[in-house]
């Protein structure tokens, strides 16, 4: 048996339904309140999930703000991993991922606020899973082993920060405070009927920017796995980002704006709503390349 793992003030919980249970207090102290250190001991989660219906729940869902799922070390993504995305980018299917690292710093939570510092803020709504079972050199074929659950993330950019260099660099600015909302929980996958093909979607405001469905990925999850372990060895907790389906603004000179509400979706999983908050204003469009100037709204826009 499967189950949902949060976080409410960095303390590790499991779901049910709209319920919440503290997993330090109901294993007796057996499970660490520790997000990663609880997922390294999943089959005692899946006991105790089995067995909520024993324990008085904690509380409800609906009175608390929930954290990221998980803080860990590690955080990868990959750049266009979707076909559709990479066309909409004229750019060509690439024959391996394209990996990129991203400070845990960015982390935040399901219904956190978006903090921007200019008017070139995109969204990517992305499939994100958690390594459950740490590894060197694994295999395609034992990947799905090493995976503990899968959570909803958006990969915020600031397009400006992200292009202003030669070459552009993906890190810095998909980094800032924020710019990772995820959760609203971490989904074993074997609560997923099919963990290949999840139906994945993106709103701004009452608008739907992105709908896509994660059997549309270039690189599957365990070929990330495989592809990223031999060169790297992963730990339990690690987050990997697979990238985001056609959609985004850049493409579309929409761009987020104060205020706006983003709402990313995936199918038996969750959702994630954040508020769009300009705080300052830090940079301009002078070193953008043509592709991204010529979708930067005017004034008179």
């Amino acid at each position: 048996m499967g189950y949902k793992l949060g976080s409410i003030n960095n303390r590790a919980i499991l779901i049910n339904d709209n319920d919440y249970f503290d997993i330090e207090t109901i294993s007796n102290g057996e499970v660490s309140s520790n997000s990663i250190e609880a997922l390294a001991s999943s089959e005692k989660l899946s006991i105790l999930n089995s067995k909520l219906d024993e324990f008085k729940p904690n509380g409800s869902l609906n009175d608390v703000s929930l954290d990221p799922p998980i803080v860990p070390n590690n955080v990868f993504a990959v750049g266009l991993n979707y076909k559709a995305h990479a066309e909409e980018s004229n750019m060509e299917i690439p024959q391996f991922p394209l990996i990129f690292t991203r400070l845990s710093t960015c982390l935040s939570g399901p219904s956190s606020n978006i903090e921007m510092k200019s008017d070139l803020v995109d969204y990517e709504a992305e499939l994100v899973f958690v390594i459950g079972k740490g590894g060197k050199d694994i295999s395609k074929e034992n990947a799905w082993d090493h995976v503990a659950g899968l959570t909803v993330g958006q990969d915020i950019s600031d397009r400006a920060v992200q292009f202003h260099a030669t070459p552009p660099q993906f890190s810095l600015g998909k980094s800032f405070d924020t710019f990772g909302p995820i959760g609203p929980y971490i989904v074993s996958t074997d609560e997923l009927k099919n963990k290949e093909s999840l139906k994945i979607e993106c709103w701004v405001n009452d608008e739907k920017r992105q709908d896509s469905n994660t059997d549309d990925l270039i690189f599957d999850i365990p070929y990330l796995i495989s592809y990223i372990s031999e060169f790297i060895t992963l730990n339990v907790g690690d987050l990997i980002f697979t990238g985001t389906p056609a959609g985004v603004g850049g493409t579309q000179g929409k761009f987020l704006k104060d205020g706006d509400i983003l709402k990313t979706s995936i199918e038996g999983i969750g959702t994630l709503e954040n508020k769009c908050v300009k705080v300052k204003e830090h940079s301009n469009a002078d070193h953008l390349p043509e592709f991204i100037k010529s979708r930067i709204p005017s004034d008179e826009d």
